[in-house]
């Protein structure tokens, strides 16, 4: 469970016939992350996340035509989700899931 929770959320905005990425890189160690929105193509919204973000993270999730979002709680625990809007990307991402 995430306590003390700072949820982002960040969107990539449809257009008429064309397709955005974007995406959220995260590092657990340092805390550190990094997103892109409006790409072009997959592997470029994670690429520029991984730059955005720096050494030692990962990409976390990525989405389409869609927003994603980042919750960070204590100990650098985390939480990602996606959704058609800000705020129910937020509400993904900080729901509460069983440990492994």
């Amino acid at each position: 469970m995430l306590v003390g929770v700072l949820a982002l959320a960040f969107c990539s905005t449809p257009a008429a016939a064309r397709d955005y990425y974007g995406a959220i890189a995260f590092s657990q160690g340092s805390g550190a992350d990094g997103y892109s929105t409006n790409y072009s193509t997959q592997g470029g919204a994670q690429t520029k996340a991984l730059q955005e973000c720096g050494g030692g993270c990962k990409v976390i999730l990525w989405f389409k035509n869609a927003c994603g979002a980042l919750a960070v709680g204590k100990g650098n625990g985390y939480g990602s989700g996606w959704a058609a809007s800000s705020g129910a990307g937020q509400r993904a991402a900080a729901k509460p899931r069983p440990s492994p």
